[in-house]
């Protein structure tokens, strides 16, 4: 006895644009769409009681008064250990979020620069102009010079950075993790000093040459759910179910949520006027900084120590 699952039957249809805007190259504008470039294909499923099949649902129960709290009686909270700290709905719509919905580039970087560990989510980039040779000059432009854009942009009220690139014929862009989201590891075994012999060595490039081929992902399947899929259709043909109106006449059927409709990011705004613009503001800033210190150091020569200014980086 326990809670058992059941299959949630669902159908997402075809893509559907999360985000319309525009993208900036220079002084070119390039209308675009965004579209989610991945789904999951894992069976949907939700929790039942497996003595009588009926739905489980949750609660949010409050462990100071022991009652349950409705949605919008939430907040969030931050914990140091010893301290808790309340923030409110109107402390987070005070702080200074981001409603820029362009998509802002940064820098262009060499394609081999940008690690994998990094990749988060990807979306596709959809040309909707009626002539998209916009479009197709940009695409070109970063196949020729080998090169991807890092940008920024904001999704769901949250800034985040992102790579936009070119696969096959279509222009995507790919969310990243910051900098310091990456973990930093020293594993004791990878400092090992262990002797590799020379026959070690040709055994195991003999052993990489015989599993080397060209990857194909449509030659891989998802076994488990290969499997589970049969499984469910295997109960349904013994007749192993339950009919939902007959057992539970009162229970609604609850509705695959549609998913947010997000003010797609309008685009690669920032050109290169204005970031030349900004590169020479910080130059001069930079200079003018050099001088003060200059000033300062030479009327205080007889003094026995000195301040280090020191750059911070984002």
């Amino acid at each position: 006895m326990g809670v058992a699952k059941v299959l949630r039957l669902s159908f997402n249809g075809g893509m559907r644009a999360i985000w319309t805007g525009s993208i900036v190259f220079g002084l070119v504008n390039v209308p675009v769409k965004l579209y989610s470039a991945t789904e999951n294909h894992d069976v949907s499923m939700h929790q039942v009681h497996e003595k009588d099949g009926g739905r489980i649902r949750n609660q949010h129960r409050c462990q100071e008064c022991g009652k349950v709290v409705e949605f919008d009686d939430m907040v969030k909270a931050y914990d140091d250990g010893d301290n808790r700290v309340i923030l409110t709905k109107d402390d987070f719509e005070a702080l200074p979020a981001d409603e820029n919905d362009d998509l802002d580039v940064l820098q262009f970087v060499p394609n081999d620069q940008i690690d994998p560990i990094m990749l988060e989510k990807s979306y596709f980039l959809e040309p909707t102009s009626k002539t998209p040779k916009a479009y197709l000059l940009l695409r070109q432009t970063l196949e020729d010079t080998d090169r991807t854009a890092i940008v920024k942009i904001t999704l769901r009220t949250r800034t985040r950075l992102a790579i936009l690139r070119v696969c096959g014929k279509v222009l995507m862009i790919q969310t990243l993790r910051w900098a310091d989201e990456i973990r930093d590891v020293d594993f004791k075994g990878v400092n090992s000093q262990a002797k590799i012999s020379k026959k070690e060595m040709e055994m195991s490039a003999k052993l990489v040459e015989l599993y080397s081929e060209d990857f194909t992902p449509e030659e891989f399947n998802d076994d488990y759910q290969d499997e589970l899929r049969k499984l469910i259709d295997a109960k349904i043909d013994k007749g192993e179910t339950l009919d939902l109106e007959k057992a539970f006449p009162d229970e609604d059927e609850d509705e695959e949520p549609g998913g947010d409709v997000i003010d797609l990011m309008e685009a690669l705004r920032k050109s290169v006027d204005s970031s030349r613009s900004s590169k020479s503001s910080k130059k001069s800033s930079s200079k003018s900084g050099a001088k003060k210190s200059g000033a300062k150091k030479s009327g205080a020569k007889k003094s026995t120590g000195s301040k280090s200014a020191k750059k911070k980086t984002g």
